[in-house]
């Protein structure tokens, strides 16, 4: 464009319309003769305004807004829910198995018990549990406690609504014991290493010329007047005999058949059988793996000799 007279004419024609319009536009508000063209612009690009506020304001509220939190929180309060009644349900089933567990022993060996459930172990140097039944359940101290594997202790202190058990794997905890089938009278004692490593038994039977092997099964001797442990109730199997030396009695380690680490529901023997049931109630032993005999080795032995022989 040619700076020219005429130019810098238009030019300064059309800035004094544009401040005319922005005094008249501004001083008489709604008023003002352009407030039609105002509106025309407000309603164009208002709409489009809007329409692009509908789109992305769902996406926004997605992203951060209040309900979209409110409705995460609700899922997760649901998920969480639903996981505590997963576990509750997969501890229910546990607790079942080893009440069943727990009533078939006893009905094999003739016990009246008193179930209940573990509710605290005691501090790492005293292998002792605490059960959710006492005094006003008929607990005393001194009674057997078992569940569905064997021995797991005796009561000792008892309160209205719990009682403690001493493990037989603590160190102060020393049990008359049977051998099963021999008959030989001993006694176990807890070694005190149960709950934090899974410790054994030591048995001592009195006798320094006892013939004890490993896979030997070990029942309670029993008591007075069943108490503090009632007769028959299985204790653990033999592990390792070790060598007597200079003393008066054979000695083994034996593994318990109940597992302290995991114990759940057990039972209170509340009165010891009428009769004695001796070997019982001690499961199964495992069946031995078939030895081969010499003559058997020997056709195993010649088989592919004689199969070369004849390929040649």
């Amino acid at each position: 464009m040619h700076d020219t007279r005429r130019t810098r004419l238009v030019l300064g024609v059309l800035l004094a319309a544009a401040l005319v319009l922005i005094t008249l536009d501004y001083r008489d508000g709604a008023a003002s003769p352009l407030s039609g063209l105002n509106s025309f612009g407000s309603s164009v690009f208002g709409s489009a305004e809007g329409a692009v506020s509908l789109v992305t304001g769902p996406v926004r509220r997605l992203a951060g807004g209040s309900g979209s939190s409110a409705e995460v929180a609700s899922l997760q309060r649901q998920v969480t829910q639903l996981r505590a009644e997963l576990s509750q349900e997969r501890l229910s089933r546990a607790q079942s198995a080893q009440l069943e567990s727990l009533l078939q022993l006893a009905g094999r060996g003739g016990y009246r018990i008193v179930a209940a459930n573990v509710i605290a172990a005691g501090p790492a140097y005293a292998d002792m549990i605490t059960i959710d039944i006492g005094r006003q359940d008929g607990i005393k101290p001194n009674e057997t406690v078992l569940n569905g594997s064997g021995l797991v202790g005796t009561v000792t202190t008892v309160s209205t609504r719990t009682a403690t058990v001493l493990l037989t794997t603590d160190a102060s905890a020393t049990v008359g014991v049977r051998l099963a089938g021999t008959g030989l009278i001993g006694a176990v004692t807890g070694t005190g290493k149960a709950i934090s490593s899974g410790g054994l038994l030591r048995l001592e039977v009195f006798s320094a010329s006892a013939q004890l092997r490993p896979g030997e099964q070990l029942v309670t001797f029993g008591s007075a007047s069943g108490r503090p442990y009632v007769a028959g109730v299985p204790v653990g199997v033999i592990t390792r005999v070790e060598a007597a030396g200079s003393s008066l009695m054979s000695q083994a380690l034996v593994r318990p058949f109940v597992n302290v680490a995991s114990l759940g529901v057990v039972g209170v023997v509340v009165a010891p059988p009428r009769t004695n049931p001796r070997d019982s109630v001690l499961p199964p032993k495992p069946a031995p793996s078939p030895a081969r005999t010499p003559a058997a080795t020997r056709s195993a032995t010649a088989t592919p000799t004689a199969t070369t022989g004849s390929g040649g």
